[in-house]
């Protein structure tokens, strides 16, 4: 049986019911058969991968390699896929360095088929290192299916630390945002952006969130996402932002349905 966390409320309701009984949820899904069955497969299986062409046609391998980079809704495009794993990180025209989103870059990072003469899937401690990543991003997948929004709320405080930490400088800081579409999509509600912020400039996208952020949320440099009530500050925005929006599409239908019935 394919496990099903509990979330009874939306919004910020919701995520205080997620977040007081995440590691009991996790733990839960951990203990489920289909879960074991997949990462035990996983753990012993991924070793004798030498290629890209291994892992496309292990459907099983993939799936669980995908969902771990928060690519899983790519388990079907098979060929864009292998390109990516093909061509490595290493060449600068490498299809994972052209892509904006650089969830497809970590992948190909990882497994190193393109780049290495023998792909990391060799090293010890690499079943380890993507099941770990499996473990959060199976369970983000399975709250997603209840509550994209709370989906999003739970990635948050991981995705920006990452970017945190990162060596990359200020600007290029906001520029990772930009490549991290569930990301963007959180500081795109939560900053209150527009339909038309997409259509512009990157530079100038880079730049709006990074003065919208200070002006809002009083983000002066982007390593205060690391500190933790600075997230929590945004991801309660972002979740308000998202109730108010929810309540007002709802609205809209509501009048548009009492129209048509006169």
């Amino acid at each position: 049986m394919t496990f099903s966390p509990v979330i009874p409320f939306s919004g910020l309701q919701g995520w205080q019911f997620l977040s007081s009984t995440l590691e009991r949820q996790k733990a839960a899904q951990v203990q489920g058969e289909s879960f074991q069955r997949d990462t035990e497969y996983f753990a012993e299986k991924i070793s004798s991968v030498r290629s890209a062409d291994d892992l496309i046609e292990d459907r099983r391998l993939l799936s669980v390699a995908l969902t771990a980079f928060g690519l899983e809704g790519d388990i079907e495009n098979k060929f864009l896929i292998k390109k990516v794993l093909e061509d490595g990180s290493l060449k600068p025209d490498a299809l994972a360095n052209r892509f904006t989103d650089k969830r497809y870059l970590e992948l190909t990072q990882a497994f190193g088929f393109g780049d290495f003469d023998t792909p990391n899937t060799v090293l010890s401690e690499f079943p380890s290192d993507i099941l770990n990543l499996y473990n959060e991003r199976s369970f983000e997948v399975a709250v997603g299916e209840q509550d994209e929004t709370m989906r999003l709320a739970l990635t948050l405080e991981l995705e920006l630390s990452k970017i945190a930490a990162s060596e990359s400088n200020e600007r290029s800081k906001w520029y990772l945002v930009l490549g991290n579409p569930p990301l963007k999509q959180v500081f795109e509600t939560a900053l209150g952006l527009g339909s038309g912020f997409g259509s512009l400039d990157i530079d100038r996208q880079a730049e709006e969130l990074r003065e919208r952020s200070k002006k809002i949320i009083g983000v002066e440099e982007f390593a205060s996402f690391e500190q933790g009530e600075v997230v929590d500050k945004f991801r309660n925005l972002f979740l308000l932002r998202t109730e108010v929006q929810n309540a007002s599409n709802l609205s809209s239908q509501n009048i548009a349905l009492a129209l048509l019935g006169s």
